[in-house]
């Protein structure tokens, strides 16, 4: 993987980058991360072509990028809260989606964000859930609405 700039960010997003790149390096069988906000917009990447988006003839970035995580993500997000309220079960704290060739996670952080995952298909699923939870718990109470407005901008000024 190869390190998102964080030149100009403040402490508290570098230390978030450097959270998700550890997440990615340290963690077997990850392919990619992302961290999505409350409405949908992607914070934060593990990919460095996150932002090559799919042009009308079907060029772009690698199917899977974090780009595609993020909308998955985001989806996924909504709904299993949707199911939540319909089924009165409260908040959902994480989901897991088991395909053949791969597996994604997705874990609530507190402010609605959202932290997602793309995994290989023969991943410690419980190792993947376990630093889930470590950069949720890390990030979580840092993630405050200057810092998401300042990560949306840094992913703004990379297009």
């Amino acid at each position: 993987m190869t390190a998102p700039s964080t030149f100009g960010l403040s402490t508290e997003a570098r230390n978030l980058h450097w959270l998700l790149s550890n997440l990615v390096e340290e963690v077997p069988g990850v392919h990619s991360v992302t961290v999505v906000s409350s409405d949908g917009l992607m914070l934060l990447s593990s990919d460095p072509g996150h932002l090559i988006a799919p042009s009308g003839g079907g060029q772009g970035g690698p199917r899977g990028s974090s780009a595609d995580l993020a909308t998955i993500v985001s989806g996924i997000g909504s709904l299993t809260i949707g199911a939540a309220k319909l089924m009165d079960g409260g908040g959902v704290k994480q989901t897991m989606v088991a395909m053949d060739e791969g597996s994604v996670f997705v874990m609530s952080i507190s402010d609605g964000s959202l932290l997602g995952v793309h995994a290989t298909p023969d991943c410690d699923m419980s190792v993947i859930a376990y630093h889930m939870a470590l950069f949720v718990g890390r990030a979580g109470h840092v993630l405050t609405p200057e810092l998401r407005s300042e990560l949306r901008k840094s992913m703004e000024s990379t297009q």
